[in-house]
């Protein structure tokens, strides 16, 4: 009981430390005359993130702190958040699913992850409004405390993206995926968009697999293979709310060679972007 009301006052801690800092945010914007959007897209950042922020759901980033207490000319007040910010998120404890927690403990410790996916974006490529889009739709449905707690739990892991030491992502979905416009047609947009940029960074390799391809290594099923700093690969698969970890030596070559046969079938990493812009307008 105690280590429960713990993990209770760390996340109310933290979540109080957020809306403080959004009703922060959102007087400052205001005061300057900008808009979500066009605070957004002046920090390149989406609209829905800094939404987000000000209502207090999303935890600010250093970068977004620092970013605009500049241009919001807060004299230093969002930069003198980001100790105690840090300090509440290493407090609270992410609440992931109870079968998901193994997973995303070795994942914050990986410097490899490759995802095959062919039914959706892997969740830590996802954007906040697809994400929530996702889990709304999930039946029998979920209640909106737990909505809010994975998409917030979701959003967190990708920081590993962007941190340093990064590890290398690698990810072959499928085109119906990039098709299939799962939260509507805005939300779909900008989760194209945020492939398009993600793809565009040093660490992380993004192919398509086409749909007329008459021959698929993929067909078994989505899985992702990773690699935890100083240990040895795992394979890991996810259905119907229940998930396994794979450590058996042959299985993870097993997934580790097909996985290189679906890479090879796939389209090359510039022409997976190409298509991406096509599919936005872009070209």
């Amino acid at each position: 009981m105690a280590e429960s009301q713990e993990t209770y006052d760390d996340g109310e801690q933290a979540g109080d430390l957020n809306r403080a800092i959004g009703k922060q945010v959102k007087l400052l914007r205001e005061r300057a005359g900008f808009t979500q959007k066009e605070l957004g897209d002046r920090l390149g950042y989406s609209e829905d993130l800094v939404s987000s922020l000000e209502r207090g759901r999303r935890t600010p980033q250093r970068e977004f702190l620092s970013a605009a207490d500049e241009l919001l000319s807060a004299g230093g007040l969002l930069k003198a958040t980001i100790e105690d910010v840090e300090k509440a998120k290493a407090k609270a404890r992410v609440r992931h699913p109870a079968w998901f927690r193994d997973y995303a403990r070795l994942e914050r410790e990986a410097v490899e992850i490759n995802f095959y996916n062919n039914h959706d974006v892997p969740g830590l490529l996802q954007t906040e409004r697809r994400t929530r889009a996702l889990y709304e739709m999930r039946k029998p449905l979920l209640d909106e405390e737990t909505i809010e707690q994975r998409v917030a739990a979701r959003m967190d892991r990708q920081e590993i993206l962007t941190g340093w030491p990064s590890p290398l992502v690698t990810a072959v979905i499928e085109e119906v995926v990039l098709r299939r416009p799962l939260g509507g047609p805005e939300a779909h947009r900008e989760q194209l968009e945020q492939l398009l940029k993600l793809g565009r960074l040093r660490n992380v390799e993004l192919q398509v697999m086409p749909t007329n391809r008459s021959e698929h290594a993929g067909m078994g099923g989505p899985f992702v293979l990773l690699t935890p700093r100083g240990k040895v690969q795992l394979g890991y698969t996810e259905a119907q709310n229940s998930s396994r970890l794979i450590t058996d030596h042959e299985e993870v070559r097993i997934l580790a060679a097909r996985y290189g046969s679906i890479r090879a079938q796939a389209l090359t990493m510039r022409e997976s972007l190409a298509l991406i812009e096509d599919l936005l307008g872009e070209r």
